[in-house]
């Protein structure tokens, strides 16, 4: 039976090294360094021959996942350092509803040449629950929809 992939979540470990905390470095192909400007509310794209390991290092945003028809909000934010990771053929977007940008860093693992299809926007199956977005930034949790 084929493993079911999906989004994962991981905390990083940082050492102390004077004055500066040292994260654990993500390995990769490639890294992006991306940015989401303010009042963003981004389509959503797949990617079909790549992972994605996200980090936020300055400011916050929404990232939302589709699986099993329904939408995971997931809540990124430069206070509490984590890697999402997500693997190919994953429906995703990002929605920045503050009112400063969000950069992040994008540790990219390659399975295969771009599809062409990678980075155009895919038509939303059912409109993102923005009221629950809101409440989220808010509280800093993960809902689904």
């Amino acid at each position: 039976m084929a493993q079911i992939k999906s989004v994962s979540q991981q905390k990083l470990q940082s050492i102390q090294g004077g004055m500066a905390l040292f994260y654990t470095p993500q390995s990769s192909h490639e890294t992006m360094l991306v940015q989401i400007p303010p009042h963003t509310i981004d389509d959503l794209f797949v990617h079909h021959f790549q992972t994605d390991q996200l980090l936020v290092v300055k400011g916050n945003f929404v990232l939302v996942v589709l699986q099993n028809r329904q939408y995971q909000y997931l809540h990124l934010t430069e206070n509490n350092p984590q890697v999402i990771t997500i693997p190919p053929g994953i429906p995703h977007g990002a929605i920045n509803l503050s009112n400063d940008s969000c950069l992040l860093v994008n540790a990219v693992l390659r399975h295969g040449e771009t599809h062409v299809k990678d980075y155009q926007p895919i038509k939303r199956p059912f409109a993102y629950n923005l009221d629950l977005v809101k409440k989220l930034t808010n509280q800093q949790l993960v809902i689904n929809n």
